[in-house]
């Protein structure tokens, strides 16, 4: 294997792991104001994610660095041709950031009302525009002879692309549901367990008609394997969810999400970003990547940094692993 396919195979880790962790922290911002009765409620749902959102970011920043530093050419045409939708994405992580630092700055309902309504408006955009972007990337887009973006923002919302937004906004949101069963007491826990089963049927009809679009296009043995384990996963999911067992409903739809994404990266490889225009102008892990020093270099950087930021980042969750209600919230006088 050549280091360009070893930091293909990398570059998917990031994002599978990104999804996975900030999947369910979308998918709660989703569910402050769906699950949510009031704003006792809210503050619990929020801060079963305070503690680890922003380390849950580590791991775009990873991704979007890796892939600049691999794959040049895949990156600036990927962030010219695609630059409005990433500009909505960025400017609303900031203002989902800003929202969880500012809300309780202040006692005024109404203020905190204005930032829990940004934390729910902004998780919904970002869930949905992953799926667009991904959806595109797959699907392919008009690439020309000179490794450019040659379509426009319309083309970047055809059904396909619509689709795989509708997708990850279902697909975090259950995630984030079953998260919040996991990590509530008392009423919250019992009708985050009941959302989450609503949430898994739903997201099952929109992937099977996503995934199996994606499979007829440009599936391959390793895609339709990693597709079997997101319908499985999906399925012990629910189940588990059902008998009340949080901790394997959370693990099995954390391998839905790893799986689904997995297999996007397994059906997208060689290639990096398809042409629609051309197959010969495609972007792929040979001609869109950087110097084999460059790519050596990089290597041994992510061997010494990446268990560091997984040991941090795990230990992060261990120490708040605990659960959390609205009489937790009263105890500690937690905003």
């Amino acid at each position: 294997m050549q280091l360009h396919d070893v930091w293909f195979v990398l570059i998917a880790v990031l994002w599978i792991g990104y999804f996975f962790l900030e999947g369910f922290d979308f998918g709660v911002g989703v569910l402050t104001r769906l699950l949510a009765r009031d704003r006792a409620e809210r503050r619990v749902l929020i801060n079963t994610i305070g503690p680890v959102w922003d380390g849950n970011e580590v791991w775009l920043l990873s991704a979007g660095g890796a892939t600049f530093a691999a794959f040049p050419e895949w990156y600036a045409t990927l962030f010219s041709g695609f630059y409005l939708p990433f500009l909505v994405i960025l400017l609303c992580l900031i203002v989902r950031g800003v929202a969880f630092e500012y809300r309780a700055k202040r006692p005024e309902e109404s203020w905190q009302n204005r930032w829990e309504n940004a934390i729910f408006c902004t998780s919904v955009l970002v869930a949905f525009l992953w799926g667009v972007v991904f959806g595109n990337i797959v699907r392919g887009v008009r690439i020309d002879a000179h490794m450019e973006y040659a379509g426009n923002l319309g083309d970047l919302f055809n059904p396909y692309a619509l689709l795989g937004g509708l997708v990850t906004l279902t697909l975090f949101t259950f995630h984030g549901a079953v998260f919040t069963a996991l990590k509530t007491l008392g009423d919250i826990r019992q009708r985050a367990r009941r959302m989450a089963g609503v949430l898994g049927l739903v997201t099952g009809v929109l992937a099977a008609g996503f995934l199996l679009w994606t499979q007829a296009d440009r599936g391959n043995t390793a895609s339709w394997i990693a597709l079997g384990i997101a319908v499985a996963a999906l399925v012990a999911a629910l189940a588990a969810n059902l008998a009340g067992r949080e901790g394997w409903a959370f693990t099995f739809s954390g391998v839905t999400v790893v799986a689904a994404v997995a297999m996007l990266f397994l059906a997208l490889f060689p290639d990096v970003m398809p042409s629609t225009l051309d197959e010969k102008w495609s972007l792929t892990v040979t001609n869109a990547a950087s110097t084999p020093y460059t790519l050596k270099i990089m290597t041994w950087c992510a061997a010494i940094a990446t268990p560091v930021v997984l040991l941090y980042q795990g230990w992060t969750y261990w120490v708040f692993r605990k659960r959390i209600g609205t009489k937790s919230l009263a105890a500690s006088g937690g905003h």
